[in-house]
């Protein structure tokens, strides 16, 4: 399987995902017109990898500046998607917020609380 990258836009995130290394970023804005449309390729991508992988390490680190309620149940939906391939793999989810910003680590505390995933909060 390829790695994935979309680019970011004024409005959407950046999405690398790189099989190699089993990092996979997903970091700027995500504020899609149709956040459905936009995380459908990013989901379909992350559930083939997963479902292909056993005793493997991933990380996953988010460093989004500022995401819609849209996206956050697009968010949510891949946590969830993730969370039920953690008994084959190693998964670790590193959550950035700049340092003022208590929204973002706050948003971050609380995908944690319902997800059996180990979180790294980060900031910067």
């Amino acid at each position: 399987m390829d790695s994935l990258l979309i680019q970011k836009t004024e409005d959407t995130p950046q999405v690398n995902f790189d099989i190699a290394t089993g990092i996979f970023k997903l970091s700027g804005r995500s504020l899609p017109e149709n956040a459905i449309d936009f995380y459908k390729p990013v989901l379909d991508w992350i559930e083939a990898v997963l479902s292909e992988s056993h005793e493997q390490k991933f990380v996953f680190e988010i460093k989004l500046e500022y995401f819609n309620t849209a996206s956050s149940k697009q968010l949510a939906k891949m946590l969830l998607l993730i969370e039920r391939f953690i008994e084959n793999n190693s998964i670790i989810i590193r959550w950035f917020y700049e340092k003022e910003d208590n929204d973002m680590l706050i948003s971050g505390n609380q995908y944690s609380k319902f997800l059996k995933l180990e979180f790294e909060f980060i900031e910067y």
